[in-house]
């Protein structure tokens, strides 16, 4: 074919690669590129490029592939989770939008082609704060038939609770119910999570790439989520920061050990926001790897496998396994192995087996039904992977720059006849001093963010739960923020667990923390905690919210949290002139509004 290039805008190098791009293409060839141009000319979107192409040579363009990606997450992962799916859907040629169950509008779901849902469990087997209103419009008499859905849940939990991966067992039964069709098994993944739900991803792309033809690449939506910046550090690849302050926080007298920690970012490019939380990679204690690989008889040199290291076992035991904690699984995986029928009865009865396992370890495990001929490799694998612990950031980036605090209560106790430490916490505590690295990232959580300057802010922490508002007020300080602070606060004693009190008092006294009401348990007869404060200053606290105020609550989950759920409950009630069941509505509908939102573990 003959072709004038000469006359064009093109530059010389431009009109070389057209004329060899062209030489050789044939007229159905031609047409196709005419028809994209042209879409392209007119300013055309993706789709309707595809579409125009397609029609210039008279081939019809395949049905758009959709899938629904819906996310419900307290921490982070499943959303994670959700997007990276959503990456590898638009490479196949998959249009994929992610959507925060509490931005999701259930009557979508009808229309709903492909349908994938990525959930953890909070609590006693519930479904995380942004997953309620989904899971019970799912479960009401409102749902819809869903027999033309195609659907698959990946459940993130951890096994050593007793509803482990409950809303999305919940979620996998009630599709069932409605008529959708699953196109991948679901998959309940335990705190190492990652191996299993990378299965689960390629399962599902490949299962809808086969039934849809897709090919293309596509586009990938977010709605209701924003991702976080790359960062050359992450979970899989942790930065390793040094510690520049190990302080103790606790006055004496003080029957705990809370810890004030400080640790360097500088060079790392890591960044992070008020509300957002530091994973570190602990080490389990010396001490207990010692006994462990002492009743096994392994001398702990022998070279085992484990995350795709080769490594000594002493080294794999004190880095990368779980061994203070025993889950259900590990249980009837070791019942097996020593064939022995105590054992198997106590892991058929699921109510005896966690009442044993409560407060006990590996070591106990091991200790009261020895395994003989074992090996090191099959001990490693029988192990799960020794998941990095959360703690939320004390500080703003905006005030400390290139540092990043958190806050660490020590955790040590007695049971079974032995002394125990947290693995994180006794590790920070004990064994981590200046100068030392710890293996460390930014866990985001933008479900714990600061509202816009002007809100008013409840913030409601006891103990350690007051270390992100720490963050919160640093942050409010750098930017000016006119918006009032209100902040309670509880501990043991006043003299000795007063946490970061002279902070709280100065930013009492210049005026930027509005008003501040604490509550000591052990400093009267009767003990006195957070909620008691709350529902005394009650009318105070409803006319913040009746002002647009945003709650925070960070702390315990198993008491605290409810507890100061039943109080707001009552001030609504007491206050407001509200029903038990209005106020509860009322609450749902703070949080379905981001106004009240909960950091509890």
């Amino acid at each position: 074919m003959t072709t004038d290039l000469n006359s064009s805008p093109l530059s010389g190098d431009q009109q070389a690669r057209l004329a060899d791009l062209l030489t050789g293409m044939n007229e159905g060839q031609l047409f196709w590129l005419a028809g994209f141009l042209a879409g392209k000319c007119s300013g055309g979107s993706a789709s309707a490029l595809a579409n125009t192409a397609a029609n210039a040579t008279g081939v019809a363009a395949p049905a758009a592939v959709e899938l629904t990606i819906l996310f419900g997450s307290q921490t982070g992962n499943a959303e994670e989770l959700a997007q990276q799916l959503a990456a590898r859907a638009a490479d196949k040629g998959v249009s994929a939008k992610v959507v925060d169950m509490a931005d999701y509008k259930p009557k979508q779901l009808k229309k709903e082609q492909y349908l994938a849902v990525l959930t953890s469990t909070h609590g006693e087997g519930d479904p995380p704060d942004s997953a309620l209103d989904f899971h019970e419009f799912l479960n009401g008499k409102k749902a819809p038939k869903l027999e033309g859905l195609r659907y698959s849940v990946l459940s993130l939990g951890d096994s050593s609770y007793e509803h482990f991966c409950k809303t999305g067992q919940d979620f996998d039964g009630r599709l069932a119910t409605l008529g959708a069709t699953a196109l991948a098994e679901r998959v309940d993944c335990d705190v190492d999570y990652e191996d299993l739900a990378e299965d689960w991803i390629n399962r599902v792309l490949e299962t809808i790439a086969s039934e849809a033809g897709a090919s293309q690449p596509a586009a990938a939506t977010t709605v209701g989520a924003e991702q976080a910046p790359a960062s050359a550090f992450n979970r899989k690849n942790p930065y390793a920061a040094v510690i520049l302050t190990n302080q103790l926080l606790s006055g004496r007298g003080s029957d705990k050990e809370v810890r004030h920690i400080e640790l360097s970012l500088e060079d790392s490019g890591l960044s992070y926001n008020p509300g957002d939380a530091l994973g570190v990679y602990p080490e389990n204690s010396p001490a207990l790897v010692d006994e462990l690989l002492g009743t096994l008889t392994f001398d702990g040199k022998q070279v085992v496998s484990a995350d795709e290291l080769e490594i000594p076992l002493r080294e794999a035991l004190a880095f990368y396994r779980e061994i203070t904690l025993l889950t259900p699984p590990l249980m009837k995986h070791w019942a097996e192995l020593v064939d022995d029928d105590a054992l198997k009865a106590l892991v058929a009865d699921s109510s005896e087996l966690r009442v044993w396992a409560e407060g006990r370890d590996v070591l106990d495990l091991v200790r009261a039904w020895p395994a003989a001929q074992l090996q090191p490799q099959e001990f490693v694998n029988l192990l799960r992977k020794l998941p990095p612990r959360l703690y939320s950031i004390s500080s703003s980036q905006a005030s400390v720059e290139d540092e990043v605090h958190i806050t660490v209560a020590a955790v040590r106790y007695s049971s079974h006849d032995r002394d125990r430490e947290g693995v994180a916490s006794g590790w920070l505590s004990d064994r981590m001093g200046e100068g030392d690295e710890v293996r460390a990232y930014i866990d985001p959580n933008k479900k714990f963010a600061l509202p816009e300057d002007s809100a008013p802010v409840i913030m409601i922490g006891p103990g350690t739960g007051v270390a992100p508002f720490r963050a919160f007020l640093q942050e409010r300080e750098e930017r000016g923020a006119e918006g009032d602070n209100w902040l309670f606060f509880g501990d043991r004693r006043f003299r000795s667990d007063f946490l970061y009190q002279s902070e709280w008092l100065k930013w009492r006294r210049e005026g930027l923390l509005t008003r501040l009401d604490v509550a000591f348990s052990r400093d009267q007869a009767e003990k006195r905690y957070v909620q008691h404060s709350l529902k005394e200053n009650g009318a105070d606290v409803w006319a913040w919210l009746q002002r647009g105020a945003s709650l925070y609550v960070c702390g315990d989950a198993d008491k605290m949290a409810p507890d100061v759920h039943q109080a707001l409950l009552d001030i609504a009630s007491e206050q407001g002139g509200l029903s038990q069941e209005q106020a509860e509505d009322y609450l749902r509908q703070l949080n379905r509004d981001k106004r009240y939102l909960r950091d509890v573990y």
